[in-house]
């Protein structure tokens, strides 16, 4: 179990503090909206802040109800995630990683929604007239926790022939 704590408290932590970092840079260099083109027409650093959840959910709501929303179902899924990582498998690695992966991220981003009320957003991908909503280091990490998890769930489920999933 020690080994598993000291795993996900390093990636957890690791996560916390590039996406910080990388919020804290943006945010010092830059000015609210500007944006530098790191791959012409593909990616640019483009400074936003989203009241919202992912694709600006919720974005329009009155604060009053977005802030004490997004903090309490940030932390009921922090809950959820640490009793789900409590009864995984030590030795279960990939669900580990995964787990924290995703802890990392939500922390990081409520800790931009306690300080600001917002989340500052930076990556910025865009490709023949289609454009992907800026996003940032929690973003990016959530995402390929829940992908990581989704491997995790199919690898441990196997196909019988009569098509019945054996778990």
């Amino acid at each position: 179990m020690r080994k598993k704590i000291r795993l996900v408290l390093l990636i957890v932590g690791v996560i916390l503090l590039l996406d910080q970092a990388s919020k804290a840079l943006v945010v010092h260099h830059m000015t609210l909206y500007q944006s530098e083109p790191v791959v012409a027409s593909f990616f640019h650093l483009t400074y936003v802040r989203n009241t919202g959840a992912a694709f600006g959910f919720l974005a329009q709501t009155p604060a009053w109800f977005r802030q004490p929303f997004f903090l309490g179902t940030t932390v009921i899924a922090v809950f959820a995630l640490g009793i789900f990582l409590r009864n995984a498998d030590e030795t279960d690695r990939m669900t580990n990683i995964a787990v924290a992966t995703i802890l990392g991220g939500a922390l990081g981003n409520m800790i931009d929604r306690i300080q600001d009320g917002s989340v500052i957003d930076f990556l910025d991908f865009h490709w023949h007239g289609y454009h992907w909503p800026a996003f940032n280091v929690a973003d990016m990490c959530i995402t390929l926790g829940v992908i990581g998890l989704l491997l995790v769930s199919f690898r441990n489920q196997r196909v019988v022939p009569n098509d019945e999933t054996v778990p």
